[in-house]
């Protein structure tokens, strides 16, 4: 009776501590991703930021993407949720995308200096944008992967955890294949 509550304790005991290395894990993700979005979200706002400018310096070519620009910015502005701010910087980088694509259509802007400046700020700040994305992602990976195999699962489950959202590009166009005519 005696080796038997010896084992019932060393098993207890185990069990606490796996249970609070776990949770320990999963706390220590979850700040791994709010880094990870606070980041992401730094380099959306420093874009968010060259906006106006843009939106200035297109103005006269452009008025309707101009004004679709700004309003896709204050949309971003009044987010408050990861969600929500996820959906209005997909809006923002379709927004930016026709405008570039309407330079085209205009010598003059796509000569302009200080349109090219902000496209080249732009597309820096993108490459940093798109960094952020695979580290977020990742860290949402490793904490989802956690989040739904067993024993961990059980953790999860007792401390009410959920998955978190990936940050994924919305429109499914995007996804397809480039077409490149000479």
């Amino acid at each position: 009776m005696k080796y038997f509550f010896i084992a019932l304790v060393i098993i207890v005991v185990l069990c606490v501590a796996y249970y609070i290395s776990t949770f320990n894990t999963f706390v220590k993700l979850q700040n791994q991703i709010d880094e990870a979005f606070s980041t992401m979200d730094v380099y959306l706002a420093k874009r968010a930021d060259l906006i106006p400018n843009l939106v200035a310096t297109v103005k006269g070519y452009a008025k309707h993407e101009a004004e679709t620009l700004e309003n896709v910015v204050q949309l971003r502005n009044s987010a408050h949720s990861s969600s929500e701010k996820i959906a209005a910087e997909t809006e923002i980088s379709n927004a930016v995308r026709n405008i570039f694509a309407l330079a085209e259509q205009y010598p003059d802007l796509k000569a302009n200096t200080n349109f090219l400046n902000l496209q080249n700020q732009l597309s820096a700040i993108e490459d940093d944008v798109a960094t952020s994305r695979r580290y977020y992602n990742g860290v949402v990976r490793q904490y989802n992967t956690k989040l739904e195999t067993f024993p961990s699962s059980i953790v999860a489950n007792v401390k009410g955890l959920v998955r978190e959202a990936l940050f994924e590009v919305a429109d499914a166009s995007k996804r397809e294949s480039v077409k490149v005519e000479f």
